[in-house]
Order: structure tokens, then sequence, then C-alpha cells
């Protein structure tokens, strides 16, 4: 897309311009036209700022849909794309939306997010980035999961980085937002049906297309649906070290939401045979979460262990806990390791540094 179609852009979004070029707001919240929130330093502020008009709202968001090649109308009222900055997008027009045009903008960050500076920022200890290099390094497939907003994915892209440079790595999204460092990475995005209903080419679709082009490791957007499925039979057959994220209250619910998708897949399979899938193919599942205080933190990093009675087991390598909560917001706690994990002799015969478990 050139600069001319982003200028065009703007002018349509005029009324948050401002917020649009603000490094520190990272996401806009478009509530009909007369109410628009934003967050900022991860707290929520409502904002003076309004359009005209539902009518220039809702031409907003159908230009942008029409500058992405999707449609947003009657027939199809939702739209999930990206702006020509990497800045997703998400919109949902009347009927289905009840107070007006909705839109969410979510902006791409300019600066690539390191396991370095979120250790800087508090949000992993040094243990911690210690463990998720050995996790990588190890080629352990790992889910990260965390609720919506949570830094799942600037988690994931952290996360990226540590993957060896002779890796050649296969990355499947949605809406392409994941900005990896290795110079052998080869990009994928879904495609959405045209307006006859075909055409489409699914998360699905993708994961079952890359088995055939040699990926070392398979690093998907998110989990979604029936997808999980053939990510869980690729992982157990040859490609380690891949990752993903999804959406998850805990670790262990993580595991859970992996299998529910699985099952969305259509295949006929006992839920034993796809829990035993979930429970050999996933190794560790890094937990993200947004404290009370918009800070963002990798709060649990946990290990998959093997069934037990059918059931999921699961170990805390490292975890955070909140010590204190006071009115105003401000938040105190710490960072504890948990139990050693079972690659902690491998990570000794590779060379890979771990956190000082004792014993």
């Amino acid at each position: 897309m050139n600069s001319n179609d982003a200028s065009f852009l703007v002018l349509f979004l005029a009324p948050v311009r401002e917020y649009l070029a603000d490094d520190k707001v990272s996401e806009i919240l478009i509530n009909g036209p007369n109410q628009i929130y934003i967050e900022r330093g991860g707290k929520l502020e409502l904002t003076s700022a309004a359009f005209a008009s539902e009518a220039q709202l809702k031409a907003a968001a159908v230009n942008i849909a029409k500058s992405v090649d999707r449609q947003l109308d009657d027939m199809h009222p939702d739209l999930d794309a990206r702006l020509p900055d990497g800045s997703r997008v998400h919109a949902t027009i009347p009927p289905i939306s009840r107070c007006g045009t909705i839109i969410s903008i979510r902006k791409f960050k300019k600066d690539m997010l390191t396991l370095a500076k979120l250790e800087g920022f508090g949000s992993v200890p040094h243990d911690g980035v210690l463990l998720l290099n050995a996790i990588v390094k190890l080629r352990k497939n790992t889910i990260v999961s965390g609720g919506t907003s949570s830094g799942k994915t600037s988690v994931l892209n952290a996360l990226s980085g540590l993957i060896p440079e002779k890796d050649r790595i296969l990355v499947l999204e949605d809406a392409s937002e994941l900005q990896l460092q290795q110079q052998h990475c080869v990009y994928f995005e879904t495609r959405k049906p045209d307006k006859h209903g075909e055409g489409e080419f699914t998360i699905r679709d993708l994961v079952i297309a890359s088995l055939r082009l040699r990926p070392d490791r398979l690093v998907i957007g998110e989990i979604r649906g029936g997808e999980a499925l053939d990510l869980l039979q690729a992982m157990n057959t040859g490609h380690s070290g891949s990752m993903s994220t999804i959406h998850a209250n805990t670790p262990i619910d993580a595991l859970s939401r992996m299998e529910t998708c699985a099952i969305m897949s259509g295949v006929e399979m006992p839920l034993s045979a796809i829990r035993m899938q979930v429970a050999s193919a996933i190794n560790c599942v890094v937990h993200t979460m947004r404290l009370p205080d918009g800070s963002r933190k990798i709060v649990r990093i946990s290990e998959v262990m093997p069934l037990e009675n059918s059931e999921y087991r699961m170990r805390d390598l490292m975890y955070w806990k909140t010590d204190s909560l006071a009115p105003d917001g401000t938040l105190t706690g710490h960072f504890a390791l948990g139990e050693k994990p079972s690659f902690f002799a491998d990570a000794g015969i590779m060379g890979i540094e771990l956190p000082d478990y004792g014993g």
C-alpha cells in the first residue's frame, strides 16, 4: 500500500489522529461517534475526541476495509485487518453493534520488543529470561497464553527472537503482526472470502500447506479453531520448537482450550486421544497477564507433565506472586522460582544457563 493510501486513511480517522501519532498510546477504542477511549500506560482513558456523525465514522470504517481489499457492509458487518503501518484494526457496524460503528485499533510497535527489554520493564525477571532462553534453544513446543490485551503477541515476538539463525521459520497469521529478526523467515497471511464467498484461505489451510514447505519451526499468531489439531500433529511429528498463542485464563486452561479447538477440526477422535496429543505435543506454557495497575507481566512459566488418570498436569518453573494492592492501584509483588524443570540436565549438557534451583 502506498503513502497516498495511508494519508487517505488518516484523513478519515482525523478525530483520533493525535492518538495515532502518540507512541505512548497502545490502543484506540471507538464506541460509536461520541465515545472514544485510549489505552496509555496500560490504563484506559476516556477522551474528548468525537466524530462529527455516525455516517462519518462508518465511512471511515468502510474505507479502511476497501483499502485492504476487504468488505464491510450489511452482508459482511465485521472486519479484521491491518492498517498500512502494521496496526491491527477491528470494526463492526450496525445492526450487529447497537451503539453505532465500533472500531478498535491496536497500534503497531515500531521498536522491536526483546526479552531484555521485557526484563527492563519488570515484566519478567532474569531467572525467567534464562528459563525462556533454554525452552527455545532446547526446542520445546511452547504456547503463550493469557487474556485479551495481556501481551501474548509481544511475548511471542520476543520469544521468537531466541530462535537460532540456522532454522527455517514459517510464520502463519490472520493479520500480520509478528516481526521476526531472523533472516530465514517465510510469512503467510490468511485470506478472507471474496464477495461471492469464494477464495478463503484459513489458518488451518496455511498450517496444512506449510508442512510441505520444510519448516524447522512453525510460529502461529493465534490458535482459535480446528487448526489446533493440525498444529498438535505437526509438533508431534518432528516440528519441535514451534510456538503459538491462545486465549486462556491460566496455563492449565490453555491446554483445555487447545483440546476444545482441536475438537472443532471435525476430525472424529476420542477425547482421550486428543488429550494425549495435547499433553505430548505441548511442552511449556508461558502465561501473560495485565495486572490491576496496568502493567503486563509473564506471571507463570509452566512445564506440561504426562497425563495422570487422563487429567492434565503442570508444574510451575517460575511464577509471580502479588503481595499487596493499594487503593490507588499501586501493586507490589515478586517473582519466585518453582520446581526444577525436567530439562535441567539437558540444558547443562548443551551449556545453556538456567536459574539456580538448588539441590
